[in-house]
C-alpha cells in the first residue's frame, strides 16, 4: 500500500510506502521538526524539508536543516545497496515524487548523469540540430561518439535510444518520444 503526502508549495503529492510513512511519523526528531507537514517541492523536482532555526545566544546566527525525502528513505531502507561508486539516490521510474522503496536505487555518478532529464533545446538527450538535419551522439568513456544524421529529431532520438540500450542496457538514458511526434518519425506524413 502507499500513502500520498501533500506538499506545502505545490499541488502534487509525494508517494511513500505505508510502513515508511508510519516509521517517519514515529521518529522523535522528525516529529519535533513537524517533518511530514512541511515537505516542499524543490526546484530540482525532489521532495525536501528545509527549515532555518535561530541558534542559541551563545552561538549566534542561524542554522538550516535540509532533508531530502528520497535520500532519507534510501539511507534507512536501502543502505545495504550503497556500494563502491553507487552513492547517489535516484528514482527508477523517473518521478522524483515517487519515494517508494521499490522506486529508489543507488547509482554511480555516470549512471545518474545519463538518467538526468535533458536540457537540450531540441528536447532529446544526444540530439542536436545542424542546418536542416539532426545529429545523434552518445557519450562513451567521456568521449562523444557520432551515431548518425537524421531527417527529424525523433528519428535521431530513437537512434540514440537504440545505441544507449546497446551500450548501457537498463542503466542507459532513454528519450521519451512525444506522442504526436512518433507518427512523424515512422515515415507516415
Amino acid at each position: 500500500m502507499q500513502h500520498r503526502v501533500p506538499l506545502k508549495n505545490a499541488p502534487e503529492t509525494a508517494i511513500l510506502d505505508d510502513h515508511v510513512y508510519e516509521d517517519l511519523q514515529r521518529d522523535a526528531h522528525l516529529q519535533e521538526l513537524d517533518f511530514l507537514n512541511n515537505l516542499r517541492l524543490h526546484s530540482s523536482g525532489c521532495v525536501v524539508f528545509q527549515k532555518t532555526f535561530k541558534c542559541d545566544t551563545a552561538k549566534k546566527g542561524y542554522r538550516t536543516e535540509t532533508i531530502y525525502l528520497h535520500k532519507l528513505i534510501a539511507e534507512r531502507y536501502l543502505a545495504h545497496k550503497r556500494t563502491g561508486e553507487r552513492k547517489l539516490v535516484g528514482s527508477i521510474n523517473g518521478s522524483k515524487l515517487d519515494c517508494r522503496i521499490e522506486n529508489l536505487e543507488y547509482r554511480s555518478r555516470s549512471v545518474a548523469s545519463r538518467k538526468r532529464r535533458s536540457s537540450s533545446k531540441i528536447g532529446y538527450t544526444g540530439v542536436y540540430k545542424e542546418n536542416n538535419r539532426y545529429r545523434a551522439v552518445i557519450s562513451v568513456n567521456r568521449r562523444s561518439v557520432h551515431i548518425g544524421m537524421f531527417g527529424t529529431a525523433e528519428e535521431a532520438a530513437l537512434a540514440y535510444n537504440k545505441k544507449s540500450m546497446e551500450l548501457y542496457g537498463k542503466l542507459g538514458k532513454i528519450n521519451k518520444i512525444r506522442q504526436g511526434d512518433l507518427s512523424l518519425s515512422d515515415g507516415s506524413r
